[in-house]
């Protein structure tokens, strides 16, 4: 989505030192809201396949009799637990990445935005350098 360097090379010959740092500044902005969008789409890609996780574990764990003897590892141990106890804390754990998915969702809506809109100033600016 970065602007090519013949384009900035252009607007650079053509516009004021002021002009071309502004763009280089915008650029600058846009790659960074790139690579934010990766890094916060692998974050969400996680969170759900945590979720899922959680959701089929909860999900199996309920067709279990409650007196069935259910472990949780705990470092390099295990820990009996009652079935609702697993149950509730996978229900929580759910809620959790759930409000998790939601603000990662908030967050790579604004940094497409940021990118989008950088994009759409640098084109303004090297249309408009290409006029003069």
């Amino acid at each position: 989505m970065s602007i090519s360097n013949e384009a900035l090379q252009k607007a650079s010959s053509q516009a004021s030192t002021p002009a071309e740092s502004l763009v280089r500044e915008i650029e600058s902005q846009a790659i960074a809201a790139q690579q934010q969008i990766g890094l916060v789409r692998t974050q969400l890609a996680s969170k759900q396949r945590e979720m899922r996780l959680a959701q089929l574990t909860r999900s199996e764990i309920s067709t279990l009799p409650p007196d069935t003897a259910i472990y949780e590892g705990v470092g390099k141990m295990f820990v009996a637990l009652p079935v609702p106890v697993l149950q509730d804390k996978l229900g929580s754990q759910m809620k959790e990445m759930e409000a998790d998915v939601e603000g990662l969702g908030k967050r790579l809506h604004y940094l497409e935005t940021t990118a989008k809109n950088s994009q759409e100033h640098i084109e303004k600016m090297l249309s408009g350098a290409g006029r003069s």
